[in-house]
């Protein structure tokens, strides 16, 4: 097997998928996006892991995920960063029976084979902005390879969240939301959108890294904003989070 960086694990995380999760964040990310709260994640450094130490530590949970419906997710950083390590993680993962998730920015979307597809259950794309300079401005990089991505889960018809922050001044403009409601709602294959309210629980990381955090004086959204963007979506026909922790059942069809 191969080696990779975990940048942390966390054990029964209730937002990054279907029912109880196993969190692997996996080290760097190309993306430098204004309101990340893990810049800690962006470079790939740490001392190399064995996918089948981290395997391991799955396995010892593997009993708790299964009766809280759950399974594992990979995050970051950025999981395609390490697309190998990542691929050897989600394929034990599915032997050992569990669900399995891949968080992703789509950025590196063409590092996810076909292959690699067939370990993932569901995939939670976050789309950080469909107008292309507002992508620039939040992430630094082109927004071009992330819809691309969603086109083709849509044509395998693989099961997919979508996932999008909405700040207040920076990704809230009307035509931006309009925009990316009108594009998801053409995809085949979404099982929800989640709206994720902007929060400062990253500011700190940004301090003690001294970098320049840009949204140091931006609050969250109102219940009346996040409302309002909901109902842009929920136009498009359809599902929007709600909050509501999955319950037992088959993974994934609470949608």
């Amino acid at each position: 097997m191969s080696k990779g960086i975990v940048h942390s694990t966390e054990v029964g995380s209730f937002v990054d998928g279907p029912g109880i999760r196993f969190v692997v964040f996996l080290a760097g990310c190309p993306l430098r996006c204004q309101y990340c709260h893990n810049p800690d994640a962006w470079q790939c450094k740490g001392e190399p892991t064995e996918a089948e130490e981290v395997l391991g530590r799955i396995a010892s949970s593997a009993d708790f995920l299964k009766a809280g419906c759950g399974g594992v997710t990979l995050s970051g950083g950025e999981p395609l960063m390490q697309a190998e390590f990542a691929h050897e993680i989600l394929e034990g993962s599915k032997d050992l029976g569990l669900h399995t998730a891949l968080d992703t920015s789509g950025y590196l979307g063409d590092r996810l084979t076909d292959e690699m597809l067939e370990a993932i259950d569901l995939v939670l794309l976050d789309i950080k902005s469909y107008d292309p300079e507002t992508y620039r401005e939040v992430t630094g990089v082109d927004v071009e390879p992330t819809l691309r991505l969603a086109e083709r889960l849509s044509e395998l018809r693989q099961p997919a969240w979508i996932r999008f922050v909405l700040v207040p001044g920076l990704t809230d403009a009307p035509e931006n939301v309009a925009g990316l409601a009108r594009f998801v709602g053409r995809l085949a294959n979404v099982q929800r959108v989640e709206i994720l309210p902007f929060h400062q629980m990253g500011k700190h990381k940004w301090e003690e890294l001294r970098l320049p955090y840009k949204l140091a004086d931006t609050q969250p959204p109102t219940p009346e904003e996040v409302g309002r963007v909901r109902a842009v979506f929920e136009a498009q026909g359809l599902a929007v989070n709600d909050g509501r922790f999955a319950t037992c059942g088959p993974v994934g069809a609470e949608a």
